[in-house]
């Protein structure tokens, strides 16, 4: 393996601001140093803040044909440097370069989806009286803070950033601390293709440090984050404090409902990668199967014996799945395995051995699947975050919406059914943010609503909603 060595620092004002300390990005496939990264902090966050809220001046006042032909330009540079772009993220998350790839193009996706949208977003025309002229603008909110985790970097980001800047606001990210490579870079990309210095603008550092201070600065008018449950509380406490919006992306516990009528061969494929994609770690990943009982044997058979199969290996080599991000949360995975009470691992629960490459320096996890698990124990019910898939059984429609709905999150959720009727009907009982039936997408398209319900979050990224997220109404009345 030959990892790219980088220097990584702050971009702020359309330039790099390196910070007086620093701290090692690490290889989650090798264990090895990428680079030192920037730890910025308060001051770093307050410049930043500074040079958005000037940038923005200006940019609010941009038409939106501007906008859009800006935008677009960013989609098409960010695809010139596509191999750059994946290989960066792919060594930072450990992920495979072919999901690398896919992150690089959805990112440049939403540039040219929201660059072609901003142009037919507009206020209303509300009828009153005669004698009144009424219509409402939206308005941009100012400054955006964006707070975004580890597991899609560029997705993440780049749906944020075009979002906030297409409708006039300007941006600053706080990238995770153990991936911020790709979006500097993104912010370098930004930068020139001629949007106003400090439109878009990152920060790096840990989250305790440089997260936090963004979170409190009383510059930014609007906070998006995603991440764990626990922080986005904490995220949604301090943008309270100051009476501002937020655009909460949290924790997932997705379900994959699998009646008797599904067609089974047709499912597992996407069963095995709802659960192994990015080593499991994505929030709306299919962590939960949920069976009929008359076909529970065949569908864990038959799971069991395509995760058998999965390749493994170091992301940058391109196999099925790669390493989990670091060590730490290697040791959280197998926290969870280890407690799992009357429940059998079928298959995996082990880092690999006996493969050609030695992975032992490395974060893995061998796909792995946990039958007759207690609806109710942890396993179930938390957030594992790593290619773990726990199944339970179910007798009838009301036990499998039941069990479906049976946890504090509500993301995503699949149905696999033949019966259409069966599919609404199930579809329109289930807590989710999105439901898929006889597919699965862990987010699903940049066309899509995305956010969640209960502990999941709120607000809504993706799609055209999201204009209605970073932007205000302000209603304008006109007596004639």
């Amino acid at each position: 393996m030959n990892a790219q060595i980088t220097q990584t620092t702050s971009f702020i004002g359309g330039r790099h601001v390196p910070s007086l300390t620093t701290y090692a990005n690490v290889d989650p496939a090798t264990g090895e140093h990428l680079g030192d990264v920037s730890r910025g902090g308060a001051d770093e966050v307050d410049r930043a803040v500074k040079a958005a809220a000037r940038a923005q001046r200006e940019w609010r006042r941009s038409s939106t044909e501007e906008r859009s032909k800006l935008l677009v330009t960013t989609a098409e540079v960010i695809r010139a440097n596509r191999d750059e772009m994946a290989a960066l993220e792919s060594e930072d998350t450990g992920k495979p370069l072919t999901q690398a790839y896919a992150d690089v193009d959805v990112c440049a996706r939403y540039f040219e989806f929201y660059g072609h949208t901003i142009e037919s977003y507009y206020g209303h025309s509300i009828p009153m009286a005669e004698d009144m002229h009424v219509y409402t603008r939206r308005e941009p909110y100012g400054v955006t803070g964006h707070i975004v985790a580890w597991n899609y970097p560029l997705q993440l980001i780049g749906r944020a950033a075009a979002t906030s800047l297409a409708t006039g606001n300007c941006a600053v990210a706080k990238p995770a601390d153990e991936t911020p490579r790709s979006t500097v870079r993104l912010a370098e990309l930004i930068h020139s293709v001629g949007f106003p210095a400090g439109a878009f603008n990152v920060v790096t550092g840990l989250g305790a440090e440089a997260g936090a201070a963004l979170a409190a600065h009383p510059g930014i008018a609007h906070l998006g984050f995603v991440g764990s449950t626990q922080i986005g509380s904490q995220i949604a406490h301090a943008a309270a404090d100051r009476v501002i919006p937020t655009v909460l992306e949290l924790g997932g516990k997705s379900a994959n409902v699998v009646f008797s009528d599904a067609d089974v061969d047709a499912a597992v494929p996407s069963l095995v990668r709802s659960i192994i994609q990015n080593a499991g770690q994505t929030c709306s990943a299919g962590s939960r199967l949920i069976v009929a009982q008359d076909i529970h044997a065949e569908v864990v058979e038959k799971m069991a014996a395509a995760m058998e199969k999965v390749t493994i290996g170091y992301g940058i080599d391109d196999p099925m799945l790669g390493p989990l991000i670091s060590k730490k949360q290697q040791s959280r995975v197998e926290g969870f395995l280890s407690d799992i009470g009357n429940a059998q691992i079928i298959t995996g629960g082990t880092r690999p051995e006996g493969l050609a490459e030695d992975l032992t320096g490395g974060a893995f996890i061998t796909p792995t699947l946990v039958d007759n698990v207690s609806p109710g124990s942890r396993i179930a019910q938390e957030e594992v975050f790593g290619p773990v898939v726990v199944a339970m059984t179910f007798g009838d429609e009301e036990e499998a919406i039941s069990l479906a709905n049976g946890t504090d999150y509500g993301l995503v959720s699949a149905l696999w059914t033949q019966n259409i009727s069966r599919a609404h009907r199930v579809a329109a009982e289930v807590e989710a943010g999105q439901v898929f039936i006889n597919t699965y997408g862990a987010g699903g398209g940049v066309e899509l609503p995305f956010g969640g319900f209960k502990k999941s979050g709120y607000g809504r990224e993706k799609s055209i909603e999201a204009f209605d997220e970073y932007t205000q109404t302000k209603t304008v009345v006109v007596k004639l």
